[in-house]
């Protein structure tokens, strides 16, 4: 997936190995797997929240930087905000 995508590959192994993880009856790898899926689920939340966190500064407060809230834009808005 590469570095790109690492946060939702986090996501897709919270989501395929919970079950392996919690739900099934106890085997020697398991408190290894359990340590990997919520490191995983801790990593995508604190990736969820900080993209959240940039995308309500970005859309709240793109005006007020200029030229540089401008350049960061994709689609150049019309108009005065």
């Amino acid at each position: 997936g590469g570095f790109l995508f690492l946060p939702f590959l986090w996501l897709v192994n919270v989501l395929w190995f919970s079950r392996l993880a919690f739900l099934a009856p106890p085997f020697g790898e398991q408190p290894r797997i359990k340590r990997y899926v919520l490191r995983s689920a801790v990593g995508a939340a604190l990736w969820g929240l900080g993209l959240g966190v940039w995308v309500g500064l970005f859309q709240t407060r793109r005006s007020q930087w200029g030229a540089l809230g401008d350049a960061l834009s994709f689609t150049q808005p019309m108009g005065e905000p």
